[in-house]
Parts: structure tokens; C-alpha cells; sequence
């Protein structure tokens, strides 16, 4: 690559000048949002029904959230944890009060060190329980995501995000997602101290647990003396229609993580700890500069108010609904989908075998038509638009998805 420098007026070209290569962004910048709108640097306007990766929960530019942002920012960014200041404290009190399976909260930064505390928390507990670390395994499923640190990447059960990052950690097992006689035959090889999987898999093609699944996992913990994980990153926080996805399989678990939405756009990340494990990490045994921070712990506690608003929760039912029945409309006319899959504003809309692989040449046709949608490996469209996203906003998106698919079967006639 070229040492000139690079226009500052030419801001993808800074991207690719001087970002580590480790993203393959499309040649738009976005500048600013509004609700689920958003605009680029040249003035288009984009219907964004990605929301960040499931992030943007509210929207863009929330009065209530700017509200909390700029008024934490006149007082205080940040403070040590050997310091207490509020934000925090409410935000550990409110999560508790919502979530009746918990008992502490530890705030840090992002998903994935909400998982890597999990994974540590698991393992602290089995030490405290007397196991040696060969009975500190922990079940996982393919098809999962669980983060990108050694110990997240490890836990997240698809060699794409693993190879070459070899040697990885030990004391992790797989097996496949949904499958009970594969779960019944990872716990008798003996040595599981804990499952962790997501209610409904992100990465893995928007894939949720089918009915009894929760329950079977929770049924052989408690047979086996192992902890329940749920990894809510992405489908937690009201995305599926309620506050936890897990709700709605009627299972209480040992451990929650949330991020994403629980910020809706600040960086801000939590592990949930039940009666069994709250006590377990005592002073020292782990800790993280920046987590608690004031500022995103302002934004959250908002966020989460509002996510739990049954106003909120109510119109995620009825804007899926909208979007499943207007992906059926699309269906209808262009035959793409063998599967439309998922849970409340989490969407998977699957392509058929003739459009296999397909999904990221859709994204790139969606853009020009000023549409943001997401992918879930090459081939499932991903749709987790905010959670606030009014009729008006589900109609447009809907047509210019119908728009871009009009374009891209067109495209593919003719190739």
C-alpha cells in the first residue's frame, strides 16, 4: 500500500489507508441518524434496519438518551471502581429488579467481555465447588457467537473465527445447537461445569431454540450439577418482544450476558449473576478500567426503562409482524426464501438453493437503494431494525426491500 497520504476530504479512502484491514466496509459514510433513518455525507437518506447489529434499540438520536448523555457529561466521565458513583449503582439495582433470576450485576464494555466474565465466573465457581480443571468444561453449540477474545472465540463454535489463533484454550466442547441426545452425550463424558448458548443464535442464521429445547438444557444442569449460561447479547433487551429472550421458554438460568442494545448505541456491557454464583468472585478476582463508566451507565439505565416499557414491547410484536407479513408479500412474488425464521425484531429470512451464498451481493444492491439490512452468514438476510421503528418507517422499508430484490432477481436472470 501507498506511504502518500491520503485526502482528508476523501474519508474512505482514510479508511483504507490507515484502519487495520480487519473490516470490508462498503464506500458509504454515514453522518448523521434519525429514528430508524439515517444519512451519508452526501446527503442520501437509508432506511436502516440493521440498527447497529441489533444496537441502535431506540433509534437514532433518542431525546431521552442525548438527554442522559449530555447531562452526565457536565458532571463526571469517569471515575475508578475504588470509587462508587451513581449511574452505575441504579443501573446494577434496576437490571436486578427486571431480571428475578439475579442477584449481582458486573458492568463492563461489550459483549465480549460479558462472556469472557461468564466463562471465568464458570470456572471460579467449579474451582470453589472443588473441581479440578478437567471437570471445568463448558458446552457450547456450533453455529453460536460468543465474542472474539481467546476464551469468546473458543467458546463461539465455528472454525471461521477460530483458525489461526492456534493454540486455543482448553475446556470447551461442542455440539450441535437443538440437538438433546447430542447435549444428553456431552454431559456423560463427565466433567461439565456449564452450557452457554444464545436463546436465539445472531451469526449462526438467526436460529432460535426450538420449543422445550431451554428447558431440556436447564432439566441437565440441574441433573449434573452444571450452570445455565444465556448469552443475550443480541437477542436480549426486548429484541424478541420481551425484556430477556429466554422469557419466553419459561427457564430460569445461572447467568445472563447482555450489550448491544443495553446501551442502545453507547458501549456498555453486562454479566447478570444468580444466587449461585453471586458470591463468587470476591475482591481481585477480576475487574476492568473502564466498566461501570458513568456516561454509558447514564444511557443504559435510560435505555433500559424504556426497552421495558410496554409501549416498546408492544410495538416490536406488531412491527414483526408487519415485516413477516411483508417478506411473504416478496415471497410470493419472487420465490427467494426457503425459510423466514427467528423472533420478535430478530428476522432471518433464508434464501433458497438457487441463491445460496447470495446474501452479501443483496446487502451491496440494498444500499443503492438506500436500504441498510444485515447478513447471517452467505445466506440469510438479517433484519433487527430499532425496536421503535414506527408503520410508516416498516412500510418504506419494506418497499425498498422489495425494490432491491425486484433489481437483484433481475441480475440474476440475466447472469
Amino acid at each position: 500500500m501507498s506511504s502518500h497520504p491520503v485526502d482528508p476530504s476523501d474519508l474512505t479512502g482514510l479508511g483504507k489507508r490507515y484502519w487495520l484491514p480487519v473490516y470490508r466496509p462498503r464506500d458509504v459514510v454515514l453522518d448523521h441518524g434519525k429514528g430508524a433513518r439515517v444519512w451519508d455525507t452526501e446527503g442520501r437518506d437509508y432506511l436502516d434496519l440493521g440498527a447497529g447489529i441489533a444496537v441502535n434499540s431506540l433509534g437514532h438520536q433518542d431525546p431521552d438518551l442525548v438527554a442522559a448523555l449530555v447531562a452526565q457529561a457536565h458532571k463526571l466521565w469517569h471515575a475508578s471502581n475504588v470509587f462508587y458513583t451513581e449511574p452505575p449503582l441504579h443501573l446494577a439495582q434496576e437490571l436486578v429488579e427486571h431480571a428475578p433470576f439475579a442477584e449481582r450485576v458486573f458492568l463492563c464494555n461489550s459483549g465480549t467481555e460479558a462472556n469472557e466474565a461468564a466463562i471465568k465466573l464458570v470456572r471460579k465457581w467449579a474451582a470453589s465447588q472443588g473441581r479440578p480443571p478437567e471437570e471445568r468444561v463448558i458446552v457450547t453449540f456450533r453455529g453460536s457467537f460468543h465474542g472474539r477474545t481467546l476464551a469468546s472465540v473458543t467458546a463461539t463454535a465455528q472454525p471461521k473465527y477460530q483458525e489461526g489463533y492456534e493454540p486455543l484454550p482448553g475446556g470447551f466442547r461442542y455440539v450441535d445447537f437443538n440437538d438433546v441426545p447430542a447435549l444428553e452425550a456431552a454431559f456423560a463424558q463427565g466433567g461439565v461445569a456449564a452450557v452457554m448458548l444464545e436463546p436465539v443464535q445472531g451469526e449462526g442464521g438467526v436460529m432460535p431454540a426450538e420449543p422445550g429445547f431451554l428447558k431440556k438444557v436447564r432439566e441437565l444442569c440441574d441433573t449434573h450439577g452444571a450452570l445455565m449460561v444465556l448469552d443475550e447479547i443480541q437477542c436480549g433487551m426486548g429484541r424478541t418482544g420481551t425484556l430477556f429472550a429466554h422469557a419466553h421458554d419459561h427457564v430460569t438460568p445461572d447467568i445472563v450476558t447482555l450489550a448491544k442494545a443495553l446501551g442502545a448505541g453507547f458501549p456498555i456491557g453486562a454479566m447478570l449473576a444468580g444466587p449461585k454464583v453471586a458470591e463468587v468472585m470476591q475482591f481481585g478476582a477480576h475487574g476492568t478500567t473502564f466498566g461501570g463508566n458513568p456516561m454509558a451507565a447514564a444511557v443504559a439505565l435510560v435505555a433500559l426503562r424504556k426497552i421495558a416499557s410496554p409501549a416498546v414491547l408492544l410495538n416490536v410484536e406488531r412491527q414483526a409482524n408487519d415485516i413477516r407479513a411483508g417478506l411473504a408479500r416478496i415471497n410470493h412474488e419472487f420465490h427467494l426464501f426457503s425459510e423466514v425464521r427467528g423472533r420478535g425484531l430478530m428476522i432471518g429470512a433464508v434464501l433458497d438453493t438457487a441463491y445460496k451464498g447470495r446474501a452479501g451481493d443483496i446487502l451491496d444492491i440494498a444500499a443503492a437503494h438506500g436500504l441498510l439490512i444485515l447478513q447471517a452468514g452467505p445466506d440469510v438476510l438479517r433484519i433487527v431494525p430499532p425496536l421503535t421503528i414506527t408503520d410508516e418507517e416498516t412500510a418504506e422499508g419494506m418497499q425498498r426491500l422489495h425494490d432491491t430484490l425486484a433489481e437483484f432477481v433481475r441480475e440474476a436472470k440475466v447472469a
